[in-house]
């Protein structure tokens, strides 16, 4: 999953820290500079804002206002990345509504295999007190930009109000990773304010490459369905043991959101999930005897604090059921730290929706399941020309749906799981020219005839085995058990004529051979009639007189090298170039062009197509020759 980054505006983090090094100054973002523009579109942060660093060399001068040019000024004492580590506990929201990013970067925080790639190099990148002068105020983060990993260099220069981050930050003051991290996340989404509002699951899929879910859990009831709700649980329960990320959150209304629910949770807010158990019942060696669990979910509010109040909460009396061990193995703390426990049908309950990332292993060293996959780019275009069009709509407009791009995939098993994931280009670089939302897509899934090599153009026998939900999210997502045969994968936005570019990625347990059909029907030539190999030859003729090639024994891509001449008595007299198949019995024809032999024609090779001879000589027939021709008055310029 993880490769070489390409480096983001082509900046390099080595070259430019080597040469404020030797510089002997701090480095300065030209891409993503300390003014107004980096921090908003359209509603400015509550004060006055000063770019700070966390620290600062002894020859710059003080701090600076955002619309000036600063100079960097001391946030605290001893800066580090980490202080005694990373841990989902470090991180406070701040003013921005991006609950949703600091959620992920919760989840993040559990998994060292992927903050480690976030992170690239942290040890050469943390502060180092005994050696200030490696110190050069330049740090960089890695994404999963529409499938490559990209490398964002920034300054630590941080925005502040009266000497306080006013973004995302650390609990501890003098911890930044969590800071620098969202300021590069930042620069990646044109400016902070572009992160006020989005999806925890497009976060944690720009921090792995994940493969995102959503779930509607208000739709889907489990919580009334014992068998489902199990189900999921242990779906759940299988992607937080093979180090997915799961978030959720609960819908509201413009004037809900964040607002506090009696049960304590909050609308409109995501959370990140933080550990998916079965908890043991009962105290003592009657616990292991009576094996009684039941299923309990953790989550982290990204404020730090603002807890569930219900069943299970942290000083709830359901935890007198639990023995003393078991309780100091999940951690269980009496503290306002924004982290909780809630029976699992409870969380199906009262949360509306949650955000599945799964990382899937396509590694062939390992023992686990693995995965084969197919990533392919591609996008919405618009045509004039029907056959070329591929901004056609979903399957309510019959007469263009099919017009849009459309992916072959084969399932060889009798039966297979198939994933599939279609993503588009994220839009939060365009929220500050107002273009910034996302498209409405989706995607259809059809059974297709067993030897189907070229574009559907009409639904007659195909069978239609699934259809997403049309919803303007980055991502729409389908998991299909299917059984052995051929497929065919229709991607498309709501509307006819919208244009995007998206990622359609398809996840089988082996090789599917999906590919984009591009051809609507076998290529025609003039030896797709013929049913063995062909002898093909030509005849070249003007005024009765006449040139016949060698024949070309047994190939259907001859190349006859043949030249002829000929003196026109009649400047008007055609002439004509005939291919023929030579046979034992009678040679067949194949087709012919006539030509002008005007002075004022191309003297360029021309590719010319067959046609008919006699009275249908205007019909065409499959093929063409490749040819050139020069004509002169002048008897001897030949």
């Amino acid at each position: 999953m993880f490769s070489t980054a390409t480096s983001y505006k082509n900046q390099h983090y080595s070259e430019l820290k080597r040469k404020c090094l030797e510089d002997k100054e701090l480095f300065e973002d030209p891409e993503f500079p300390v003014t107004n523009t980096s921090l908003f579109y359209r509603k400015p942060p509550p004060g006055m804002v000063e770019w700070k660093r966390p620290r600062v060399s002894r020859t710059q001068g003080p701090p600076a206002q955002a619309s000036a040019c600063p100079g960097p000024s001391e946030i605290s004492d001893g800066p580090h990345l980490f202080v005694e580590g990373i841990s989902s506990h470090d991180l406070n929201q701040g003013l921005l509504g991006n609950c949703w990013f600091v959620a992920a970067c919760s989840c993040l925080a559990l998994k060292p295999d992927l903050w480690q790639k976030v992170i690239p190099d942290w040890k050469e990148q943390e502060w180092d007190s005994k050696h200030l002068e490696n110190y050069a105020g330049i740090f960089h983060f890695q994404f999963w930009v529409f499938g490559e990993w990209v490398d964002v260099v920034v300054d630590d220069r941080l925005p502040s109000i009266n000497g306080e981050l006013i973004y995302c930050h650390s609990k501890v003051k003098n911890e930044f990773w969590s800071a620098l991290l969202e300021k590069a996340y930042a620069k990646l989404s044109g400016c902070y304010e572009s992160l006020d509002g989005g999806n925890t699951g497009d976060a944690v899929v720009d921090f792995s490459g994940a493969v995102a879910e959503a779930i509607n859990l208000e739709a889907e009831a489990f919580h009334k369905d014992q068998g489902r709700m199990d189900k999921l649980f242990e779906d759940l329960f299988k992607v937080y043991d093979r180090d997915g990320i799961i978030s959720c959150s609960i819908k509201a209304s413009p004037s809900e959101i964040e607002a506090r629910m009696a049960c304590g949770l909050v609308k409109g807010h995501a959370y990140s999930v933080t550990s998916v158990k079965k908890v043991r019942l009962g105290h003592g060696l009657i616990a292991y005897f009576q094996n009684e669990t039941i299923p309990l979910i953790r989550m982290r509010n990204p404020w730090g604090k603002i807890e569930w109040n219900g069943a299970w909460s942290d000083s709830s009396a359901e935890w007198k059921k639990v023995g003393s061990m078991e309780r100091n193995k999940l951690g269980i703390t009496v503290e306002d730290d924004g982290e909780f426990w809630m029976e699992f049908r409870d969380w199906c309950k009262y949360f509306t929706d949650a955000d599945v990332c799964r990382l899937i292993n396509t590694s062939l060293l390992t023992i686990d399941k693995t995965w084969n996959e197919v990533m392919i780019l591609g996008s919405w275009t618009k045509n004039a020309e029907p056959l070329r069009n591929r901004c056609g709509g979903c399957m309510n407009h019959k007469h263009t749906f099919l017009q849009n791009p459309q992916y072959l995939f084969e399932v060889t098993k009798e039966v297979d799981e198939v994933l599939i994931s279609l993503q588009q280009r994220d839009m939060k670089i365009h929220r500050r020219i107002g273009q910034g939302e996302n498209l409405t897509i989706g995607f259809a899934v059809f059974k297709v005839e067993l030897n189907r090599k070229y574009r559907m153009h009409d639904i007659i026998t195909q069978h239609n085995v699934q259809t997403t939900t049309y919803i303007n999210a980055r991502t729409v997502f389908m998991r299909a058990m299917l059984p052995k045969g051929r497929y065919m994968i229709i991607p498309s936005t709501f509307k006819p004529e919208t244009l995007g570019e998206f990622m359609l990625r398809v996840y089988t347990n082996v090789d599917s051979g999906c590919r984009e059909l591009t051809e609507h029907q076998p290529r025609m030539t003039c030896w797709s009639k013929l049913t063995g190999g062909a002898d093909p030859y030509v005849i070249v003729s003007c005024e009765g007189s006449s040139v016949r090639s060698t024949v070309k024994a047994d190939t259907v891509k001859p190349v006859f090298d043949t030249r002829a001449i000929f003196y026109r008595k009649k400047p008007t007299k055609p002439i004509t170039v005939e291919v023929w198949n030579s046979n034992a019995v009678k040679d067949q024809f194949l087709g012919q062009v006539v030509l002008t032999g005007s002075v004022k024609d191309s003297t360029n090779p021309q590719r010319l197509q067959l046609r008919k001879s006699g009275r249908a000589m205007a019909d065409e027939m499959p093929g063409s020759i490749t040819l050139r021709i020069v004509t002169s008055t002048e008897l001897t310029d030949m």
